[in-house]
């Protein structure tokens, strides 16, 4: 799938992926979705450790939209590998879904198996925890998935991980 050709980039300080993903879904509701709406959180390091956002759309009104809402917004994607937390289809990716459905109802165009070689059959089992996080390599949107408990797969990223150190 070609990406849209109008990408705004912003960074509202965020240092949590939780946050960051709140953020983009909330601004997301409140641009109303415009179809091909890409919604991408992207880590920046050095000085300033932070979780970016960044929103490709068809056209610029996005990114006029959340200047308006007193955003910083810079022109162009942070970098090439972002973490999709909006895109096509990704609201249909709940339950149990095969892989051929999960890649026929979403943006995304390929799965991994961590440990696997090649291409899971597309009547392989999914159980998206209603939390599917593609990542953007080499210009398509590719699902890291592994085997878990019954035979089917899950999405690598869990929904709710553990923090660091949250039993000391």
């Amino acid at each position: 799938m070609n990406r849209p050709s109008h990408t705004s980039t912003i960074d509202a300080d965020v240092r949590e992926l939780r946050a960051a993903d709140h953020l983009l879904l909330e601004l997301a509701a409140e641009l109303g979705p415009p179809e091909g709406l890409f919604g991408c959180t992207h880590l920046v390091r050095g000085e300033r450790p932070r979780v970016v956002l960044s929103f490709t759309t068809p056209t610029e009104d996005t990114a006029r939209l959340l200047s308006a809402k007193g955003y910083e917004v810079t022109t162009g994607a942070p970098d090439e590998v972002g973490r999709a937390v909006v895109y096509p289809g990704s609201t249909q990716l709940t339950g149990t879904l095969t892989i051929a459905e999960l890649l026929a109802r979403s943006a995304i165009g390929r799965v991994v198996v961590l440990g696997a070689p090649g291409q899971p059959p597309p009547s392989q089992q999914v159980v998206t925890r209603d939390h599917v996080r593609p990542q953007w390599q080499d210009g398509e949107l590719v699902l890291t998935l592994q085997p878990a408990v019954g035979g089917v797969l899950v999405p690598f990223e869990v929904p709710n991980p553990t923090p660091c150190c949250a039993d000391h």
